[in-house]
């Protein structure tokens, strides 16, 4: 468990700050800020939240991050409630990380350090374990801020220009660099394993819907409602983070494949998101993206843009079908619901659901289906080098999954709509 749980004798107590700095342009609100923080505390074991508040920063101080009128408030309200951990909700430099667990005599940990901790409790598969020790090995070779020339190994240079050799900073960073290579090989040997279930199921004729959206959205809530699984679903931010694959029957008969992946948040700390690329893989494979949303936050629309940059951040395509599913209708107001039912029926990218109730998933089924089209095929073609016309349009067409060359041509496998094939076999 995590080196900061610093008693089993009784849990770890915790304060946490959202610095709220003037001269930074921010589109959330402060306070709801603060509560995601808190909700992200919550999230781990062991934890006890004893307090929580805004600190208004006129801008952050180098060494610190706060002033020192605010750092010797701070550190009499600390000791005074006996804090072990302080969470503060935002970027901290290493050096100011170290000054101000020694200022309070506390352990700190930042916004991504926070993230990173319950990625690691919640890991289950061994691709995720992997991932998670991954990015915390890229987030910990930042936070090296030790340099201690005691401890030099040895002289380098020639001895009469050679200043200190070693440090044992730079022998932690080697050690770092050496574990994350191993970490690496043993990951990619996992994602060849992924990447040879994933063409198993591209033989198979079934189409992939991706559930993305923000952490707590009720992703997993939807996925259990539509799959009948048995997934973990909580109030909880970061439930579910190893993805899940279920074979789903729309009204019509047709199976599709639903997969449910990992929540994002604000802030998503880059070293997570380059390591979960390859688990977030599913949604660039997708045939059909829902875009799960909170519609009762007061933030949903900042939440919305959030998982929008990430999914840019990952590559997805535009032209990837998406459909925007306004979850948990059943928390609004009768005269608010009204409201967003008649925007719904507007929209055609747009469902609007209660994951938890029911209601508007029969409705999701059928947009689903619609917005699938026609029943994708999956076949086998030899095609010789002089049909290189043909085999361009294949590629165009987007419908080639893959390609192995032979002596006399191309062998491809394709998966494509009835309509698709027709047209292939006019040309």
């Amino acid at each position: 468990m995590s080196d900061f749980i610093l008693s089993k004798e009784r849990p770890t107590r915790v304060w946490v700050l959202h610095p709220d700095l003037k001269a930074v342009d921010a589109r959330r609100m402060p306070d709801l800020r603060l509560a995601e923080a808190v909700s992200l505390a919550a999230a781990l074991p062991d934890l006890e939240i004893i307090g929580h508040e805004v600190v208004r920063l006129p801008k952050p101080h180098a060494g610190h991050l706060f002033g020192t009128g605010k750092l010797a408030e701070l550190k009499e309200r600390l000791h005074d409630a006996e804090i072990d951990l302080v969470l503060v909700d935002g970027p901290v430099t290493p050096i100011q990380q170290r000054n101000l667990e020694k200022a309070w005599n506390v352990k700190l940990l930042d916004r991504t350090g926070l993230i990173l901790e319950i990625f690691a409790d919640r890991a289950r598969t061994r691709e995720g374990v992997l991932q998670v020790e991954l990015a915390a090995l890229s987030y910990q070779r930042t936070r090296l801020v030790r340099a201690w020339t005691h401890l030099e190994r040895q002289r380098g240079g020639f001895g009469f220009v050679g200043g200190p050799g070693e440090t044992q900073i730079e022998a932690d960073r080697r050690a770092i660099d050496d574990q994350v290579i191993r970490l690496k090989r043993q990951l990619s040997k996992v994602v060849k394993t992924r990447e040879l279930h994933r063409a198993a199921r591209r033989k198979v004729p079934f189409p992939i819907v991706a559930l993305v959206g923000y952490t707590n959205a009720g992703k997993s809530t939807l996925f259990n409602r539509m799959t009948g699984a048995d997934v973990m679903a909580k109030d909880m931010l970061f439930a579910t983070l190893d993805p899940t694959m279920r074979g789903v029957e729309l009204p019509s008969g047709r199976r599709v494949i639903m997969s449910d992946t990992v929540g994002f948040i604000s802030d998503l700390p880059h070293e997570l998101v380059a390591a979960f690329r390859a688990t977030l893989e599913e949604v660039l494979e997708a045939d059909l993206i829902l875009h799960v949303r909170d519609i009762s936050h007061p933030e949903t629309e900042e939440q919305a843009e959030d998982v929008g940059e990430i999914l840019e951040s990952l590559g997805v395509a535009e032209d990837v079908a998406l459909i925007e599913v306004w979850n948990k209708i059943d928390a609004l107001s009768e005269e608010t619901r009204a409201s967003l039912l008649a925007t719904d029926a507007r929209r055609e990218d747009v469902q609007s659901v209660s994951a938890l109730s029911g209601d508007g998933i029969e409705a999701l089924c059928a947009a689903i289906e619609e917005r699938l089209g026609e029943e994708r095929l999956s076949e086998t073609l030899d095609l010789p080098f002089s049909q290189g016309r043909a085999h361009a349009w294949l590629h165009a067409q987007g419908v080639v999954r893959e390609e192995r060359q032979g002596k006399a041509g191309w062998h491809l496998d394709v998966s494509w709509t009835a309509t698709q094939k027709a047209r292939y076999e006019r040309l």
